[in-house]
């Protein structure tokens, strides 16, 4: 598990019957990097969705989900949406955003506590009216001085009727058991959609190539542009030796210039080598198997700015 997963949150008791059972779908929307990600895999109570320093991180839209008590939460986890630049990547990336506010029973509007960027406002631009938003102030424990909150929560109430404010920080898992509280009253009284074990609609090769994907951001900071991408070629299972399951995966590195291929295999190979080795211990713990990793880099040059190339390489 990496430094930035989630703690745990506590223990669930078990589920009554299906009489009272709530269920509904609630959108963790919010501009690129102020931790939709984390807030996430913190509810869901395991890493489920990547988390980088590198905006942009998330490019698909993410659901997971939280049995807790007679409630089922179906979070969907999306992009930050994109203003900066207009290419077919960002595109995609915003018309998953736009598909994932249309039909919920709840918003949660992400911002940085004591923040309020164009960027912001934006987001909060697309929420359709008629459904109820909570206004989530995250990152709270990076506000020295928490008197400065109060003015702030007043302004963001002039800019949205939202349904609740929510300061808190999603490491915390006493603001995340209280969230939990929160949601469930907006949720329609009706049975489960999953299975109360089910965590995520998301296959295990999604999860794989996600996971190569963070380790590739994280060793390669700001110096590689979020444009590179990761596309499984190959993967497989057998039964292994010294456990009940192996994984073979071969994946490609997808990146725009040569200079970018340099630099992601790094000095005689050893930032490749790294990429993979630490992708392969993650996904040890993850899939509960064996797993053996190939990876390869190949230059795509444009690739971000060609709609078919971007829709073959698995963005909506």
């Amino acid at each position: 598990m990496s430094e930035e997963a989630s703690p745990a949150t506590p223990e669930i008791p078990p589920a009554p019957s299906a009489d009272g059972q709530r269920c509904g779908l609630i959108a963790i929307v919010g501009k690129p990097n102020v931790g939709k990600s984390t807030l996430l895999n913190a509810l869901v109570g395991q890493k489920i969705s990547i988390t980088s320093r590198k905006a942009q991180t998330t490019r698909h839209r993410i659901t997971g989900m939280r049995t807790v008590g007679a409630t089922q939460f179906v979070f969907v986890d999306t992009p930050g949406f994109q203003t900066r630049h207009d290419n077919a990547l960002n595109r995609s990336l915003n018309k998953t955003v736009l598909g994932a506010v249309g039909d919920v029973d709840l918003v949660l509007f992400v911002v940085e506590a004591g923040s309020f960027t164009l960027a912001d406002a934006k987001v909060l631009s697309l929420l359709k009216p008629g459904v109820p938003v909570v206004l989530l102030a995250n990152k709270l424990d990076n506000v020295h001085r928490r008197a400065e909150i109060a003015p702030w929560l007043k302004s963001m109430q002039e800019r949205h009727a939202f349904a609740e404010f929510v300061p808190m920080s999603a490491k915390n898992p006493k603001d995340i058991e209280r969230l939990f509280g929160i949601c469930e009253k907006y949720l329609p009284e009706q049975a489960w959609w999953y299975a109360e074990d089910e965590l995520t609609d998301r296959s295990e090769k999604f999860l794989v190539s996600e996971t190569i994907r963070e380790k590739l951001f994280r060793l390669t900071g700001d110096e590689l542009p979020y444009t590179s991408t990761v596309v499984i070629d190959k993967f497989g299972e057998e039964p292994g030796k010294t456990s009940s399951r192996m994984v073979r995966i071969a994946a490609t590195i997808v990146v725009e210039r040569d200079g970018h291929k340099a630099m992601v295999i790094g000095d005689k190979g050893e930032r490749i080598k790294r990429i993979g080795t630490e992708a392969r211990v993650e996904l040890e713990k993850l899939l509960d198997a064996k797993v053996f990793i190939e990876l390869w880099v190949k230059v795509r040059s444009g690739w971000a700015d060609d709609e078919a190339r971007v829709r073959s390489f698995g963005y909506e």
